[in-house]
């Protein structure tokens, strides 16, 4: 991590700190996502000012001309691992040279296409692998990685129940 993008991260902490502390209501913060179904399986993702695609692979009737969605939620988590880890090095004084982070996820397609009602139609399990190079000892990282477990948002979306309100919307007919 290079000396600018360490101050860079320090000022958002410090900010963040200090406007929550004066407004607690500025903790919170509101995401958005919408998509467009195209092609057999696929969609596009539009996320603020960036769009992404997701398709599937032919297996599960797409053409593969992009992530599908288990594996952008890999990408989520990955990703969420290594902001969290970086943020809570600054935050405990821990030095990171390096993080690299690896996932891999168990589906079991049954669920999906309702084959077997008692089988899940997501990961029956996801394993991650986090490797974090620096001069500080196995306990600072460990210390480190504790903290990245506890604070990780995608992950605790992952690991707790979190409510979701669907809603199907039709055009009235005529």
């Amino acid at each position: 991590m290079t000396t600018a993008s360490v101050s860079r991260l320090s000022a958002v902490v410090s900010a963040t700190a200090d406007a929550v502390a004066q407004d607690a209501g500025k903790a919170h913060v509101v995401f958005r996502a919408s998509a467009r179904a195209h092609d057999a399986v696929a969609s596009t993702v539009s996320l603020g000012k960036y769009a992404i695609e997701v398709d599937e692979p032919p297996a599960l009737g797409g053409d593969n001309t992009a992530p599908n969605p288990v594996e952008y939620y890999l990408a989520s988590l990955l990703s969420c691992h290594v902001v969290t880890y970086r943020f809570w090095a600054e935050r405990l004084g821990i030095r990171v040279d390096d993080i690299k982070a690896r996932a891999e996820g168990d589906l079991d397609v049954r669920g999906f296409f309702g084959f077997d009602d008692a089988v899940r139609p997501g990961f029956g399990e996801v394993r991650v692998v986090v490797t974090v190079t620096g001069p500080e000892s196995r306990e600072r990282y460990l210390e480190l990685h504790a903290a990245a477990e506890t604070h990780c948002p995608v992950l605790d979306l992952t690991r707790n129940p979190t409510p979701v309100v669907s809603v199907l919307e039709t055009p009235s007919a005529g």
